[in-house]
């Protein structure tokens, strides 16, 4: 009898070829999933150091490795060399001399080139922490639609000029016939003016950032017994946050942590003037899973005005500040955090929960979004300190703005509570504020129910 051997042999051969391929993708697997593996991919392709200050870096792997700088511009490990040999191990310490740009190159082993990492050093930047809470009022650019009113006219039909027009809720009207237009108090007399003259107006709005024009012919109601746009508008906004820093070099503040939305319509106010003042805490509404609190709060003085509003921006309000609350945590000006500085962990924040008083409450850091661009939720936190929790049931509107500090630096701004679980919710990193207020210039999803705090 004959044997097909030929057959047996390419199956054997097939098989092992197999077998190979499996064990060499999980040999791949575990050393992508390892400690070592992971914290060279870790290695950053750029650092940014603030003047002055010292900067550590622990990346926890077993080699040695030589570290090349320019050591007119960085020391490691405070030593001015422009070679040093070092443990990659353990921690590496980084102090920038100058402000300006260089590189650092590692070579693993002394000899194997591993990374040139870009070096960035700014100026130093120590700002005041806030916690205090504030009142603010602001008046929009314009006025905004925020729904369409029906009008009766003489043959009894009801329908909305304005909608008729083309308006929508949102809208920003900024002029009508030309004219700049920024209160509502102004506009039943250029109505009216209109209507009498059988005369259309001519309506200048802005929609998602773009100016557009229209025309609106006023009605009469014959219920009101007034000439109508058919629209409802409104020209300010008012409530209370939370001051997250203040910037004494600078002459500005930052506040909220969350951009001002018009209550109707959820559109983004264009601020056209608005100020901030001090304010009073009486009391607490506290949070309930599916039901989140707020703070109660007064104005003290409405003639004690701390300072402008000059921006609304995703990551809150921002302007001038002529005076500082009296109720301040501490006079004394900390250091800041980039983003990829703040870790997982244990953290604080500063906020007021009775009167004035500032006070401040143990939190943890649940996870941090790897965040090369601006975007508002850059942390995930849990309140910890069980007297807040007792107090307020975790995190409250109103508490938004409220300054998160991590080992000693200012880290970020709670923004918003998760509705299903109030003990939790999002906070932005400090350095996004610190660019919309001008204080720094710019670097090179959950599931989650939430709202504004």
């Amino acid at each position: 009898m004959r044997r097909n051997t030929g057959s047996v042999k390419s199956l054997n051969s097939t098989n092992r070829k197999r077998w190979l391929g499996l064990v060499l993708v999980f040999l791949v697997c575990m050393i992508g999933s390892s400690a070592p593996f992971q914290n060279f991919a870790a290695f950053p392709n750029e650092l940014r150091l603030f003047s002055g200050q010292m900067k550590r870096l622990h990346y926890g792997v077993p080699v040695h490795a030589e570290v090349e700088v320019d050591p007119q511009m960085l020391q490691v490990n405070g030593t001015a060399r422009q070679s040093l040999s070092v443990n990659l191990n353990e921690p590496l310490s980084l102090k920038p001399n100058h402000i300006g740009e260089t590189s650092m190159k590692v070579k693993l082993f002394g000899k194997i080139p591993f990374k040139t990492i870009k070096v960035n050093v700014v100026p130093d930047l120590k700002v005041v922490p806030g916690g205090q809470t504030i009142g603010v009022k602001v008046k929009s650019a314009g006025i905004l639609v925020v729904g369409h009113h029906l009008v009766t006219n003489r043959e009894g039909e009801k329908h909305s000029p304005g909608e008729k027009a083309g308006l929508r809720l949102g809208d920003l009207i900024v002029q009508i016939d030309g004219t700049p237009i920024h209160e509502v108090r102004k506009v039943s007399k250029i109505v009216e003016k209109a209507g009498l003259s059988k005369k259309p107006l001519a309506i200048t709005f802005k929609r998602n950032g773009k100016l557009q024009l229209t025309e609106l012919y006023p009605e009469y109601d014959n219920e009101d017994r007034a000439w109508r746009l058919g629209l409802y508008i409104r020209d300010s906004a008012a409530g209370v946050g939370t001051l997250t820093f203040y910037a004494p070099d600078h002459g500005v503040y930052g506040a909220l942590g969350h951009v001002i939305t018009d209550m109707d319509t959820q559109t983004p106010i264009e601020v056209g003037q608005g100020e901030i003042l001090q304010s009073n805490v009486t009391s607490i509404n506290k949070s309930q899973n599916g039901d989140p609190g707020s703070k109660r709060a007064e104005i003290i003085r409405e003639s004690k005005v701390l300072g402008n509003v000059e921006r609304n921006t995703s990551f809150g309000i921002f302007g001038k500040m002529h005076e500082q609350p009296m109720h301040s945590y501490s006079e004394r000006a900390v250091p800041v955090a980039f983003a990829e500085e703040v870790k997982e962990g244990p953290a604080q924040i500063l906020t007021v929960i009775n009167g004035q008083k500032v006070e401040r409450f143990d939190i943890e850091i649940v996870h941090v979004s790897k965040q090369q661009v601006p975007a508002t939720k850059g942390m995930v936190i849990r309140i910890t300190d069980k007297r807040l929790l007792s107090k307020t049931g975790g995190i409250v509107q109103g508490m938004s703005g409220s300054p998160i500090l991590q080992q000693g630096k200012l880290v970020g701004a709670v923004t918003h509570v998760f509705v299903n679980d109030p003990s939790s919710g999002y906070g932005c990193f400090i350095e996004w504020m610190l660019q919309d207020a001008g204080v720094i210039t710019p670097a090179a999803n959950s599931n989650h129910k939430q709202t504004a705090a």
